[in-house]
């Protein structure tokens, strides 16, 4: 048995930490949404052997319980309490420590591809609930498509609110950012937070100049103290013609937005010349 899954990148429109739960867990409120960069998953069942087995085109992801979709794999075989071996190819297209939850999404896919083969009928919110035990970017993966996120990442709700059809210049600088690391840095009575209320009122009311001016990720004066070539790429991104720009997640990776594709084109071109990794993608709606 054999199925395809496509893993979404994700990328933070809004990323605010309220809170420090007493055993160190993060408290999120997010806007997320995915993109149609994506990883493309190959998922097998099969009796002839009982390993779970995971390659990649991708050279530098650990192929051992380590990688995220090893640990899916893992979950949903006691979830389903069989023994079939799981065969896992990931043809990987989304950068790898990019802040953009390549590892999450790719977890995420498994989730849905088993629940599919063993015909688990799990719901989204049931798959969700499971992959908060991998990662707290998992359940939004789950969903892939524009929701806020909040508590430890395992609350998910999904936009009624449709976005416009925007265009993303995605680029991530050859730098490596150690998410522990930066969530180590930060102070709580210190953090400068965003408004996430006035975010989400010009969302749902499709204010969407105004959404621009309201994006916001407490996380990036952190990355960018210690990498300010971060903050170089977001004024390129903005020089170059971009609505609105910010770094996703932990970083490194830094986003453009547009409505316009020849736009998009111009700020790709532009950046491209001096970040290799930088894409052109749609929104998923």
């Amino acid at each position: 048995m054999e199925v395809l899954e496509r893993a979404y990148a994700k990328l933070n429109i809004s990323l605010d930490t309220p809170f420090v739960h007493p055993n160190g867990d993060q408290e999120w409120d997010m806007l997320m949404v995915a993109i149609d960069l994506a990883d493309t998953l190959t998922i097998r069942t099969t009796t002839k052997h009982h390993d779970i087995i995971v390659e990649s085109t991708s050279g530098i992801l650990p192929l051992n319980e380590k990688n995220l979709a090893f640990q899916a794999a893992m979950l949903m075989r006691n979830e389903a309490q069989v023994s079939e071996g799981v065969e896992i190819h990931i043809d990987k297209r989304i950068p790898v420590a990019a802040g953009m939850g390549g590892g999450s999404s790719d977890a995420a896919a498994v989730l849905r591809g088993l629940n599919r083969l063993w015909k688990l009928n799990r719901s989204e919110q049931e798959l969700a609930q499971l992959g908060l035990q991998i990662d707290a970017d998992v359940p939004f993966c789950v969903y892939s498509r524009p929701a806020r996120v909040t508590g430890r990442g395992e609350r998910v709700e999904p936009l009624t609110a449709k976005l416009p059809p925007l265009w993303l210049v995605v680029s991530k600088p050859a730098i490596s950012v150690s998410t522990p690391k930066i969530l180590r840095l930060i102070d709580y009575e210190q953090v400068e937070h965003g408004d996430m209320d006035k975010l989400m009122e010009a969302v749902n009311t499709s204010h969407f100049n105004q959404a621009y001016k309201a994006m916001f990720n407490v996380l990036e004066p952190l990355t960018a103290t210690r990498f300010p070539e971060i903050i170089k790429l977001k004024e390129k991104m903005l020089q170059f013609g971009a609505d609105a720009a910010q770094m996703s997640g932990t970083g490194p990776t830094v986003f453009g937005i547009t409505d316009k594709h020849s736009r998009a084109k111009r700020i790709m071109n532009g950046i491209k010349g001096f970040v290799s990794e930088t894409y052109l993608a749609r929104l998923i709606n």
